[in-house]
């Protein structure tokens, strides 16, 4: 039997991973989706598009690439459904009140890692349990 790991990647990481391909972010990301399954929620994939509609990375990769990815990763991910109330009960929570959707999420998905280059999610790390790893450590792990 096969023990698949669930994994919650914030959204600097999964934009990295979108606007260069074959990079250490790209590739936990695709090691994720082949090897786990990647968690997320209504919230995590509003930002994730939002951010990614942002002008200043066109010159990175166009527009309808980046919507394309969105597309892809909306198919690809496990949702999860976060309430006010996880995300109230955050504990302890992140210096960054938005990156405890991360948080909030990866305690609803019982994740096994949370794949982040943020420092204000790293210096949690181990939070409540759960690995918070650079996406070269974890590739690593």
């Amino acid at each position: 039997m096969i023990a698949y790991r669930r994994v919650v990647f914030d959204t600097s990481t999964m934009v990295s991973a979108a606007l260069r391909v074959g990079s250490v972010p790209h590739r936990a990301l695709v090691h994720a989706l082949e090897t786990g399954e990647v968690c997320a929620s209504v919230s995590t994939l509003a930002e994730l598009e939002s951010v990614l509609k942002r002008d200043k990375f066109d010159r990175y990769l166009g527009s309808e690439l980046r919507a394309e990815f969105v597309t892809i990763i909306r198919r690809r991910v496990y949702l999860f459904d976060l309430s006010d109330a996880d995300m109230a009960n955050v504990q302890p929570p992140c210096r960054d009140p938005k990156d405890n959707q991360f948080l909030a999420l990866a305690h609803a998905c019982d994740a096994d890692d949370l794949v982040s280059s943020d420092t204000d999610l790293m210096v949690l790390h181990p939070w409540q349990g759960v690995p918070i790893l650079s996406p070269a450590a974890y590739l690593a792990e």
